[in-house]
């Protein structure tokens, strides 16, 4: 379809030709649809990708990693020390304030982290601060951290997902409170929130200048949460929105025509695989043969997909870690190559001549699961598509109701493999294979002081669950971002628009 015909057919099956133009140069703010609603903003309590991205706009981290030349940087914390394996002290920076005037120092980061830690505090991705023992408060603005063992990667975490919550507030209002409103230090602060609907962000005029985050010229960022991808397209069109993110290849392609718009993209740490359910109560007992499971890794051609449907920027992984996190490997891991004959001869040899029957349960990007189901046809296996919202789509993975997942992990941007792997195979939340040989080389790599160690360990366990076909490794995911053509951003590899570095032509 012509760019154009695109265009009319959007606006006019979504009632916008007639709406004005709601975007923002003229004020100096940022209107950006998103297909997934945070089930909580604390950024402790959700795990999909917008909740990232508000946790780091409304809050801040102890440390800042710059995306750009991979440096630690002080952001709450002014400096920091590794006293032992297992103990880092903090020295705090101050006069920094939250948004609701409460002053920042080490009671708010003692609070958070042994909050957090607990393992009944309910955090959704636990992997994130499994690995806190406490935290110590040694004086105003001075804390001492100590790891449950050896954690390299300590700081990296410290940089990303490990947020500050105010100690005060947060002790009086739990999650929920700071679900309906938020409080951070960060360089927005939440005007309004519309839980499902919307969440709209305001500059703080109180944040601390020394901060690595420096703040740009928007004041404004509205964000809308809009599960309709067409219903998106129609708004950019019509200059309902500025920016939409995880746009179609092929749609991207079109829109990028359109003169008031442009594409940005680039490659992203995301990573693209379909989880198996080979647990002894699986709901899929087919897949405890791993002739079955070989079979559905050998039925797609995950280099066709990579041209002609994801698009520039992705690259087929061969283990389930991103290529350039610390200890993430392909060495030693067998290759399965796109073979739909050997994919049904499989299926013969576990006594299934007929094919099989199995449901897959998706949240984004699906026109790549319906491909994915073409391709599984084609080889004699049936998946049924269940498509939700990723909150929905956890909860048949950790309820056991789940057979086949078509999962996405951007590890919370986390530049280091115990983010990604031991997420799903150390027998945490989302672990529906629970091999015990593997959790012990994945915990000998999150524990190990020296690197060479580390490394070793990963790769042992990244080729262990490749040999042992526990999942179906696809593909690393670019992101296309539709943009207004006059606001100016850079796309990063971690995946997070950086709101406070935008401008306007």
């Amino acid at each position: 379809m012509r760019i154009g015909l695109l265009a009319a057919a959007l606006l006019a099956g979504t009632g916008l030709l007639a709406q004005p133009a709601l975007a923002g140069k003229s004020d100096n703010s940022v209107h950006l649809a998103y297909d997934q609603a945070p089930e909580n903003v604390d950024p402790f309590f959700n795990n999909v990708r917008i909740g990232v991205i508000i946790g780091q706009h409304v809050w801040d981290t102890l440390i800042y990693r710059d995306p750009d030349t991979g440096e630690y940087k002080g952001q709450l914390a002014k400096s920091w020390r590794q006293v032992d394996d297992r103990t880092l002290e903090f020295d705090l920076r101050e006069g920094v304030k939250f948004h609701n005037g409460e002053e920042f120092d080490a009671d708010d980061v003692v609070y958070t982290l042994n909050f957090v830690s607990k393992p009944d505090s309910g955090v959704t991705t636990q992997q994130n601060v499994a690995w806190i023992e406490k935290a110590e408060k040694l004086d105003k603005y001075k804390v001492r951290v100590t790891t449950k063992q050896v954690f390299p990667a300590a700081i990296e975490y410290l940089s990303g997902p490990v947020v500050m919550h105010p100690n005060e507030y947060y002790a009086k209002v739990g999650p929920q409170g700071q679900n309906q409103k938020p409080v951070g230090t960060g360089p927005f602060r939440v005007a309004a929130h519309e839980m499902g609907k919307s969440i709209t962000l305001e500059k703080n005029p109180d944040y601390f200048k020394d901060s690595p985050k420096k703040q740009g010229p928007i004041e404004t960022v509205e964000i809308r949460f809009i599960p309709d991808r067409q219903t998106q397209m129609a708004e950019v069109l019509s200059e309902g929105v500025d920016l939409i993110m995880h746009v179609p290849k092929d749609q991207a392609d079109q829109i990028g025509m359109v003169p008031h718009l442009k594409v940005v993209s680039g490659e992203t740490m995301r990573i693209v695989f379909m989880q198996m359910n080979t647990l002894d109560n699986t709901p899929a007992p087919a897949l405890k043969d791993e002739r079955v499971r070989r079979a559905i890794i050998h039925a797609i051609d995950r280099e066709t997909m990579v041209k002609e449907i994801v698009g520039a920027g992705s690259r087929v992984i061969h283990t389930i870690c991103f290529p350039e996190q610390f200890g993430c490997t392909d060495e030693g891991a067998p290759r399965y190559e796109y073979d739909p004959a050997k994919a049904r001869q499989l299926l013969k040899e576990a006594r299934f001549p007929n094919g099989i029957e199995l449901n897959i349960v998706a949240y984004r990007e699906r026109n790549q699961t319906e491909a994915m189901i073409g391709y599984l046809q084609a080889a004699g296996i049936k998946a049924n598509l269940n498509f939700l919202q990723y909150a929905a789509m956890r909860e048949q993975i950790r309820g056991n109701k789940a057979m086949l997942t078509h999962q996405t992990w951007g590890s919370f941007s986390v530049n280091d493999v115990s983010a990604s792997t031991p997420v799903y195979f150390k027998f945490e939340s989302d672990d529906i294979t629970r091999d015990p040989e593997v959790r012990d080389l994945l915990q000998k790599g999150d524990t190990s002081v020296d690197p060479e160690a580390r490394k070793e360990a990963y790769g042992k366990a990244l080729a262990l669950i490749a040999e042992r076909a526990y999942a179906v490794p696809l593909y690393s995911l670019p992101v296309y971002y539709v943009a207004a053509k006059d606001l100016e951003f850079k796309a990063y590899a971690d995946e997070m628009p950086r709101f406070w570095e935008m401008t306007w032509n």
